[in-house]
């Protein structure tokens, strides 16, 4: 809500001005976000959805439907379990410590990150510093210095070209290197102006060279369709999508002040779906089993899909096309 050059913050808004995004805040906006957020792509079938699932025994003492192969269901996480998925740093210290142990879960700090993506941004643009500085402060803390002039981009080269080059964040966890709205080892959050993940240096520069909503909206689209993740465990999978569909919000409403539409927003979480998926890393399947590829006698297969936004489909023409990650990632 904008009054006399002031942007007022509604109660949906304030729902997301922290680190733990409330799934009851999702379903308020469209039941259908939270549907597709937990679809899994791999397992269903025309016939049938499946979604996401643990992956985890953390959530057994919750009782049925929070076993290992359970799948994550809205009503298992909304209204008085509102807040059984939470981001990591907000969960007891010994779920903490046994997810360390048992699956080696380790966090980055923000500052790690952003020096890690400014590696990849100094080879792209030929040049360092393009997003921040990286500092060390009085006291020993590393953090950085935002550059607030708009990111000049080298001959040969276009914002559209930075937009659309493809990133992937491997075992994303809830994604830091992608959507970096709170440091996942403190809780602390981060302002929109000072974020650092692949995908915020994306919008950021979609909002500097962008000023008509249906361009950028466009664009932000495109964006989502390049930036790709995967995640062992349904809680962090979950959260990393749901930090990047907020992210969206985050920087449309700073842009346009006001949200997006719900359609803009079920689109954009529907590429998320696709682009962040569940899978175990080593074996390009769904997490828990062995690969099986389909064969004569059994047309199932649990490789996980994922789609090539850019690539056309044989049988209908249209640009997007299924293939499984481990075909994506040899023809790469």
């Amino acid at each position: 809500m904008h009054y006399a050059g002031f942007y007022i913050l509604t109660p949906m808004y304030q729902d997301f001005n922290e680190a733990d995004i409330l799934e009851d805040a999702l379903q308020r906006l469209s039941p259908d976000l939270l549907a597709t957020l937990l679809k899994d792509h791999t397992r269903s079938t025309p016939d049938a959805t499946r979604n996401i699932f643990w992956a985890t025994d953390d959530y057994l003492e919750l009782g049925a439907g929070y076993g290992y192969n359970d799948p994550i269901l809205p009503e298992l996480i909304t209204g008085e379990r509102g807040h059984v998925v939470m981001p990591r740093v907000k969960k007891r210290k010994e779920w903490q410590i046994a997810r360390s142990r048992g699956m080696a879960e380790v966090f980055t700090p923000s500052w790690i990150c952003n020096a890690q993506n400014n590696l990849i941004d100094d080879a792209w643009f030929g040049r360092k510093g393009v997003f921040n500085e990286e500092v060390t402060l009085p006291d020993g803390t590393h953090s950085w210095r935002t550059n607030t002039m708009p990111v000049a981009f080298p001959e040969g080269k276009t914002w559209r070209d930075y937009v659309n080059s493809n990133r992937l964040e491997i075992t994303c966890g809830e994604a830091p290197y992608i959507v970096s709205r709170y440091d996942t080892t403190t809780g602390d959050f981060i302002p929109l102006s000072e974020r650092i993940g692949l995908l915020d240096r994306k919008l950021r520069v979609i909002s500097e060279n962008v000023h008509e909503s249906g361009k950028w909206l466009r664009a932000a689209q495109s964006a989502y369709r390049h930036t790709y993740a995967y995640e062992w465990q349904g809680d962090s999978l979950l959260l990393a999508r749901e930090a990047m569909l907020v992210s969206f919000i985050e920087y449309y409403r700073t842009k346009f002040g006001k949200m997006p539409l719900t359609k803009s927003l079920k689109f954009i979480a529907y590429i998320i779906s696709w682009n962040v998926w569940q899978m175990d890393g080593l074996k390009y399947c769904t997490p828990g089993e062995e690969p099986r590829e389909p064969s004569l006698f059994d047309e199932t297969s649990n490789l996980c899909r994922i789609k090539d936004w850019g690539a056309t489909d044989p049988k209908t023409k249209r640009k997007g096309t299924t293939l499984t990650f481990q075909e994506l990632f040899k023809k790469r």
